[in-house]
């Protein structure tokens, strides 16, 4: 398992380098922050649909934060991944294009959305991996069948702070909106990790500041869970975190600043901006 982590480092500042708005603009999106990424989904393979959230900043952070532990990944040898809220499918896609399906590993992912269960398949399809993709909400028809077999579990939640009206609503909505703090979805998620994971299984988070991910660290915590930050982006509206837990409960958690900015509508679905230097 991973080794102590410095506190003091994992909150140092990130140095990023400044997108501008004509960039933005012109690029939009859909580009990665790097053109050298190796093991990820081709982003003109992945699928499209006017209801289904694309991949963003969010998605290039978690896909980087499980590159960036690919060695560890692969010394745990999974035998099954599991994506919640999938989307268009380009981070489960990447998932096993990195581990392989070799070795018997098996992938699922779920979302709600329907029309997110048929993107995916094609994205899946046309980078030549295959996932089971269930529709359902979270994991409820798996939790049985699935229990404590997770060995990898990846959430990129809706984390957007909204009000409680607009979650878990029909459509593209029910990507971001998340409710107080952006918490509700989350929340939710928190509290079937213990049954899902395997005991050598490692979950990753993508939350926003906003979201409080020092308080969910010590939910965790208080669940045998240790955390640490794998990758952190700050961009002009927000600061990502992709945070890991695994199951110990000597590990420090860490303490990241918990000011909660609001994003704007407009910009709720357009968040490329600052990244890390790699």
């Amino acid at each position: 398992m991973d080794e102590a982590v410095d506190v003091e480092a994992l909150v140092a500042p990130v140095h990023t380098s400044q997108v501008s708005s004509n960039d933005q603009t012109r690029i939009g999106s859909l580009v990665p922050p790097s053109t050298l990424r190796r093991k990820s989904a081709d982003i003109r393979l992945v699928g499209r649909h006017s209801e289904v959230y694309e991949p963003c900043d969010d998605s290039f952070a978690l896909v980087d934060a499980l590159l960036a532990d690919r060695v560890h990944l692969e010394e745990v040898q999974p035998s099954l991944c599991l994506e919640l809220g999938c989307g268009s499918g380009y981070v489960i896609t990447s998932l096993a294009l990195m581990l392989g399906e070799g070795a018997g590993i098996q992938y699922f992912a779920t979302d709600i959305n329907s029309a997110a269960i048929e993107v995916t398949k094609k994205t899946l399809e046309a980078h030549g991996v295959h996932a089971e993709v269930i529709l359902t909400d979270l994991a409820s028809s798996l939790d049985k069948r699935l229990a404590g077999t997770v060995d990898v579990l990846v959430v990129n939640p809706p984390y957007v702070p909204t009000s409680e009206e607009e979650v878990g609503g029909d459509g593209i909505a029910a990507a971001w909106a998340g409710g107080e703090h952006g918490r509700t979805v989350i929340d939710r998620i928190l509290a079937i990790v213990d049954n899902l994971l395997s005991s050598k299984g490692w979950f990753y988070l993508v939350t926003l500041t906003a979201n409080k991910p020092s308080e969910i660290c010590l939910i965790m915590k208080q669940k045998g869970f240790a955390s640490r930050i794998i990758v952190q982006r700050s961009t002009e509206e927000e600061s990502l975190h992709v945070l890991k837990f695994w199951r110990d409960p000597l590990e420090i958690t860490t303490d990241i600043g918990t000011s909660q900015p609001h994003l704007s509508s407009t910009r709720r679905l357009s968040r490329l901006a600052f990244w890390k230097n790699s």
